[in-house]
């Protein structure tokens, strides 16, 4: 405890030393975190406005843009700050909260993404047992069931950092606080802690991402004997949610499968999962789902006529 008092705040190095690059980040960054808010909140009160808010598959698509929301909140905010900032720092206590809330509302949308998995495997399989199977109890206690998940995957990160003793250098090669780069800074030997983090971050999202791949590969399994028509239109409802999937678990693979070590492109690959992934989501789910746009258009419309009114 002792050593680890040594260090009262950590310095950020973020994403690049020169002050040119810096800039051109910080617009691009702005832009990025506006999009991501009118994006996820327009998708969430499109949703809880209309009668999509009763089928569970919008239900979830709600949820996972709160998550979305949640998570780049975490992050972003604090880049786009930094990067005007002559000095990144951030303090210890702040520098654990960002941890854990990050792989709290991280490990929330891992999970809300195999529920929807699951729900479209129920649709697409089982359609005639679907409105008995997805009751809308069910769908929050699956709701639920994600954010206790994500705790414990957070509570799991936040406890592997905290007790690590630091006791300098307090320097950050990283945008943000993440274990990886912690453990880099850690005056003990961290290799055995670097292991459970695998095993925390890494597996967990191995196996959810397994289990969605069986997920898809019994329903085109399934569908194999559907007629062209009826193929297309099953599949269509699935293919937005794949894309989700390898932009979001494609970079994880990358930066926790792997022994504790934090690589230059770590900082790149981190951008997509923090903040590329909640910027296009709601663009991805939307641009080919009429019902989604219908709904966006119709709460565009009654803000339209409200404001006229006022």
């Amino acid at each position: 405890m002792e050593n680890r008092n040594n260090i009262t705040e950590f310095i950020l190095l973020g994403l690049s030393q020169k002050k040119e690059i810096e800039i051109i980040c910080f617009l691009l960054f702005l832009l990025c975190y506006v999009a991501i808010l009118i994006g996820n909140l327009l998708v969430m009160i499109s949703i809880a406005s209309s009668q999509l808010m009763k089928q569970p598959m919008y239900f979830f698509l709600s949820y996972l843009s709160l998550a979305d929301l949640c998570y780049t909140s975490t992050v972003t905010p604090k880049l786009i700050t930094d990067l005007l900032a002559a000095k990144k720092t951030i303090s210890y206590n702040g520098c654990m909260t960002q941890l854990f809330t990050m792989h709290f509302f991280g490990g929330i949308e891992v999970f809300i993404l195999t529920g929807m998995a699951y729900d479209r495997y129920v649709a697409i399989c089982k359609p005639l047992q679907y409105t008995l199977i997805m009751t809308r109890q069910k769908c929050v206690a699956m709701i639920a069931a994600s954010c206790t998940g994500g705790f414990l995957h957070s509570f799991g990160q936040f406890l592997l950092a905290i007790f690590v003793p630091y006791c300098g250098p307090n320097e950050i090669d990283h945008y943000f606080c993440d274990v990886y780069p912690l453990l880099k800074l850690a005056c003990t030997d961290a290799a055995r802690i670097g292991l459970l983090v695998i095993a925390n971050s890494g597996l967990m999202g191995l196996v959810t991402f397994v289990v969605l791949l069986i997920s898809y590969a019994v329903i085109l399994y399934s569908v194999r004997s559907y007629s062209v028509e009826n193929r297309r239109r099953a599949l269509s409802t699935c293919s937005s949610h794949i894309t989700v999937v390898v932009l979001f678990f494609a970079p994880l693979f990358f930066i926790y499968i792997r022994p504790a070590t934090t690589l230059p492109e770590d900082k790149v690959f981190a951008l997509f999962y923090t903040i590329i992934a909640p910027m296009l989501n709601p663009l991805i789910y939307t641009l080919r789902n009429l019902e989604m746009k219908n709904a966006i258009k119709k709460l565009l419309c009654e803000a339209s006529s409200y404001k006229k009114s006022v």
